[in-house]
């Protein structure tokens, strides 16, 4: 018997529609960096996330993050590592040439891939992840996402609260990201203290491409338009 490409707890058209709509936030991440005239940037950030997910996949239908423990075994081998790399990546001249030439526009827009947070929600009616973790991670998500395209008008109709409105959106989801990271290791640890559902189901192809991805790509984007921030109220 082969073993089923998706979860049978879900319609399969549900998770191959994800799994397609996952490519959206890698290619936007890689249009930024062609946009801040990365050498061969959208290749670079390609040719990264395509191995580095292809394996976290590979991972996921070996049944490598099946464990239950604290931390997730997901969030110990994919979202950290990748924090520690982004977190180096940001101190980069590269990062800092590419973010001085971005226009804070395109570094608040690229946001609305967040909109994919509905997912947590869809999660949340099919009874895979626990009420308080899914929504506030997918309502969180949902905000940030429709809240920028506000900030985006502002910005680009040079209203006097531009750069306040900015700072309050970004600090807000900086902030949500943070807290869900932090719920998910939470709801881990009453999991395996109470027997009852935690956020495993973040390990299942393809939804481990969430915690792998989203946590640490997020909060870098976020700290590049702090970054911008600063440099234009300096200048």
């Amino acid at each position: 018997m082969t073993t089923p490409i998706f979860s049978n707890q879900l319609p399969f058209l549900f998770s191959l529609l994800f799994l397609v709509a996952f490519a959206f936030p890698v290619v936007m991440v890689a249009l930024l960096a062609k946009k801040g005239k990365v050498k061969n940037g959208f290749w670079w950030v390609i040719g990264f996330y395509l191995p580095y997910l292809a394996l976290v996949g590979f991972a996921s239908f070996q049944g490598f993050f099946d464990t239950i423990m604290l931390p997730p075994k997901i969030v110990l081998t994919t979202t950290l590592p990748l924090a520690i790399f982004v977190t180096i990546l940001y101190g980069t001249k590269t990062c800092k040439r590419a973010n001085a030439l971005l226009n804070l526009e395109d570094l608040v827009k690229i946001h609305i891939f967040r909109l994919i947070g509905s997912t947590f929600i869809i999660l949340w009616l099919y009874q895979l992840l626990p009420t308080g973790f899914a929504l506030f991670a997918g309502i969180g998500d949902l905000l940030t996402a429709l809240s920028s395209i506000f900030v985006v008008h502002a910005i680009r109709s040079k209203k006097s609260y531009a750069r306040k409105l900015t700072f309050i959106w970004n600090t807000f989801g900086l902030v949500d990201i943070l807290i869900t990271s932090a719920l998910a290791i939470i709801f881990t640890k009453i999991s395996i203290d109470n027997g009852v559902q935690g956020v495993e189901f973040l390990a299942e192809f393809p939804f481990c491409f969430i915690p792998a991805f989203a946590p640490p790509t997020i909060i870098f984007l976020h700290l590049l338009v702090f970054r911008k921030l600063s440099w234009l109220k300096k200048g």
